[in-house]
C-alpha cells in the first residue's frame, strides 16, 4: 500500500470495514498509523497472535496506556496487561468473585432498570445517554458496591482513560486525565478500606476474601482490577448496545423479526459481535522477530491484531459483510481468545439481551434522525458517541 492507513482517522473510525478489507487483500501484516504499529488483519494471523502470549506479550497495553506523561495508570497495570503465570494467578482469584452466580443475582435488577429507563426513550432521545450508558453503569456500581450518585461520572472517567495516547492532545487534556486517574484510584481505595472494615454482599468484599492455594490479591491488584472492570465493562456494553440499535434503525426488517421472535435475540447478539463488535483490536508487543503472512515483525514492535477485521475475513466467514442470524459465529473473536478471553463476556451478553428484549417489546421500530453519527476517538473500543433516534411505539 502506498500510504499507511491511519486507524484514528475520522473516516476510518466511522466505517473501518472497507479499509480492513483492503488490508486483508493487499497488506495483511503492515505498519499503520498511529505510531507505526504493525496491524494484523487476517483471521488466522489474528488468532495466532491472541493465542500465543509467549510470542506476543500483553504488556502492549502498558506501553499504550502508560506513557511517561500519565504516571501510574491502574488500567495499564491490571491483569489485562499481564502474561502467564502472573495473569493466570490473578484470573483464578478474580474468577471466584465474578462467575455465573454474580450474573444470575443481577439479572432481575438489570431488567427492572432497563424497563424503567425505557420510558425515557421518547422522540429524538439519545439512546446512548438514555439507556446504553446508564444500564452498564448501574450494573458496575452494583457489582462493585459503589455509590450510585457517582454514575454520571463513570463515562467521563472511562473516556479519559481509553483516550490516553503517547502524546496528550493538549496540556489541559493531560491535566484532566491525570486528575481523573487520581480521583478514581482514590475513591476505589476508600471503597476497599470500607469493605475491609464492613464486608458486604458485593464483588469488592468477595475479592478481599478470595484465596487460591493460600494466595490472596493485594490491595493494589484489587484496585487495578476494579478500575479495569469499570472502564472495560462500561465501554464494551455501551458500545455494543449503541451499535445494535443503530443496526436496527438501519434494518427495520430485523427489528420486526426480533419483535416476532424475541428468542432470536441471543443469535442477534452473537452476529452483531462479529459484524460490528466493540473492540477493533488489542495491543501486543512482539517478544522476538516473527514472521506473519510472509512479513517479519521485529522484536519489541507494537503489534495490533485487528479483531474486527478478523471477524469480517472472507476466508473464515463467507460473505462476511452480510448480517446472518444463523451464521453460527458465536461472536467470532469479539471477546478475545485464549488466556485473555474476556471475563465480562457473560455479563455483557446478559445486559445487552435484556435491553434489547425491553426495546423490541416496547417499540415497533426505531428510526435514524438527521445528521451524521460520530464515533469515539479510541483504538481499542468503537461505538457511537451519541445516537438520537425516533421511537415508534408498539400498537396495543
Amino acid at each position: 500500500m502506498t500510504n499507511p492507513i491511519n486507524l484514528m482517522a475520522p473516516e476510518v473510525l466511522a466505517n473501518p470495514y472497507p479499509y480492513y478489507a483492503e488490508l486483508r487483500r493487499l497488506s495483511p501484516v503492515c505498519q499503520v498509523e498511529p505510531h507505526g504499529m504493525w496491524a494484523v488483519s487476517r483471521y488466522e494471523d489474528v488468532l495466532f497472535v491472541l493465542k500465543n502470549s509467549a510470542l506476543f506479550s500483553s504488556s502492549g497495553f502498558t506501553v499504550a496506556w502508560q506513557p511517561a506523561w500519565v504516571g501510574y495508570n491502574p488500567m495499564a497495570n491490571s491483569m489485562i496487561t499481564r502474561d502467564p503465570p502472573q495473569h493466570t494467578r490473578l484470573r483464578s482469584l478474580v474468577l471466584r468473585a465474578f462467575g455465573p452466580a454474580t450474573i444470575a443475582r443481577l439479572e432481575s435488577r438489570v431488567r427492572a432498570t432497563a424497563e424503567k429507563l425505557s420510558s425515557g426513550l421518547v422522540d429524538g432521545a439519545d439512546f446512548v445517554k438514555t439507556m446504553a450508558l446508564p444500564v452498564p453503569a448501574y450494573v458496575i456500581s452494583e457489582i462493585l458496591g459503589l455509590d450510585h450518585q457517582l454514575l454520571p461520572y463513570f463515562k467521563q472517567w472511562s473516556d479519559d482513560i481509553v483516550a490516553i495516547t503517547p502524546t496528550p492532545a493538549s496540556p489541559e487534556a493531560a491535566e484532566r486525565i491525570r486528575g481523573t486517574i487520581a480521583k478514581l484510584t482514590g475513591y476505589v481505595g476508600q471503597v476497599i478500606e470500607e469493605r475491609r472494615r464492613e464486608p458486604a454482599d458485593d464483588t469488592v468484599s468477595e475479592l478481599l476474601r478470595a484465596e487460591v492455594e493460600g494466595q490472596r490479591l493485594t490491595d493494589v491488584e484489587i484496585k487495578d482490577f476494579l478500575i479495569l472492570l469499570l472502564v472495560a465493562g462500561l465501554e464494551s456494553t455501551t458500545n455494543l448496545l449503541g451499535n445494535s440499535l443503530l443496526f436496527l434503525a438501519n434494518h427495520p426488517e430485523m427489528m420486526a423479526r426480533l419483535r416476532a421472535e424475541p428468542s432470536l435475540i441471543p443469535l442477534f447478539i452473537e452476529e452483531m459481535l462479529r459484524y460490528d463488535g466493540v473492540a477493533p483490536g488489542v495491543p501486543r508487543i512482539a517478544a522476538s522477530d516473527i514472521i506473519l503472512s510472509g512479513v517479519t515483525v521485529p522484536r519489541g514492535a507494537m503489534v495490533f491484531p485487528l479483531i474486527s477485521s478478523a471477524n469480517r475475513d472472507e476466508q473464515k466467514f463467507p460473505d462476511p459483510d452480510r448480517f446472518d442470524l444463523h451464521r453460527g459465529s458465536q461472536g467470532g473473536l469479539a471477546f478475545g481468545q485464549g488466556a485473555h478471553f474476556c471475563l465480562g463476556a457473560l455479563l455483557a451478553r446478559m445486559e445487552v439481551r435484556i435491553v434489547l428484549e425491553t426495546v423490541v417489546a416496547r417499540f415497533q421500530r426505531v428510526e435514524r434522525t438527521a445528521g451524521e453519527i460520530s464515533y469515539q476517538c479510541a483504538l481499542t473500543t468503537r461505538g457511537p458517541v451519541a445516537l438520537p433516534l425516533r421511537y415508534i411505539p408498539a400498537s396495543g
